[in-house]
C-alpha cells in the first residue's frame, strides 16, 4: 500500500484503481435509480488526465466513460442481473462531441442514461457537466455509446432477452431516428464475416 496521501493520490488517477473506487466506495453509497433514470458519476481531473495543451485528453473522456456506464449499470440494479446471467457489456460504437474544455482540477460529473435499443445492441447517452454561473448543469461534452451483451459461454445476447430479463419495457425508451441511423450506418461486419481492409 502507498506509504503517503501524495502516493495514494497518483495511485487513484489511473484506471482501474479510479473504477474500483467508485464501484466499492461511491456506487455502494449512491442512489439507486430506475432502469430509465439518469445516474451522476463525480471526478475531478487529474494531471493524468491532461494532454500537452494542458487539457483533459479528448481520449481519456472515453475512458472515464467506462465508469460512468458501469456505475449506472450498479445504481440501475443491473449488475446483479449480469453476474447471475453471466453476462458483460461490451462497446461496439461511439461519437463523442466537445463543447468546452475540463482543465486541471476541475470537478465535473458525468450523467448517463440508457436511451434504449435497436435489433442488436443498447443506446446510451453520456454528458460531461459542470454548474454554470447560476449553478444549473452546463453540457461540456456529449456521447452516444452502442453496445452489446455478451455471454461469457460465448454469444451476444439478443435484444429481446436482454429486456425481458432486466425489465426495460419499451414505452421508457425512445432512441432518436439520427442516432438509430448513425448506430446503422457505422456498424462493422460480424466477427465471423469477412472484413477486409480495402481503400
Amino acid at each position: 500500500m502507498p506509504s503517503s496521501p501524495g502516493a495514494c493520490m497518483v495511485l487513484v488517477m489511473h484506471m482501474l484503481p479510479r473504477t474500483l473506487l467508485h464501484y466499492f466506495h461511491y456506487g455502494r453509497r449512491g442512489p439507486r435509480i430506475p432502469i430509465d433514470g439518469v445516474s451522476v458519476s463525480s471526478f475531478r481531473v487529474w494531471p493524468t488526465d491532461l494532454d500537452i495543451l494542458r487539457h483533459m485528453n479528448n481520449g481519456k473522456y472515453l475512458s472515464i466513460m467506462d465508469i460512468g456506464r458501469f456505475n449506472l449499470m450498479q445504481a440501475a440494479g443491473l449488475i446483479d442481473v449480469f453476474r447471475a446471467e453471466e453476462w458483460y457489456p461490451v462497446v461496439v460504437g461511439q461519437t463523442i462531441s466537445y463543447r468546452k474544455s475540463l482543465n486541471p482540477w476541475m470537478k465535473f460529473d458525468i450523467e448517463s442514461r440508457i436511451l434504449g435499443f435497436d435489433d442488436q445492441a443498447v443506446f446510451i447517452e453520456q454528458r460531461f457537466v459542470r454548474p454554470d454561473a447560476q449553478g444549473s448543469p452546463e453540457v461540456y461534452a456529449r456521447a452516444i455509446v452502442r453496445g452489446r451483451i455478451l455471454r461469457r459461454s460465448g454469444g451476444v445476447v439478443p435484444v429481446a432477452e436482454l429486456i425481458d430479463k432486466t425489465g426495460a419495457g419499451s414505452a421508457e425508451f425512445l432512441v432518436p431516428e439520427d442516432i438509430l441511423a448513425w448506430g446503422q450506418a457505422t456498424r462493422l461486419p460480424s466477427t465471423r464475416a469477412h472484413a477486409p481492409s480495402l481503400w
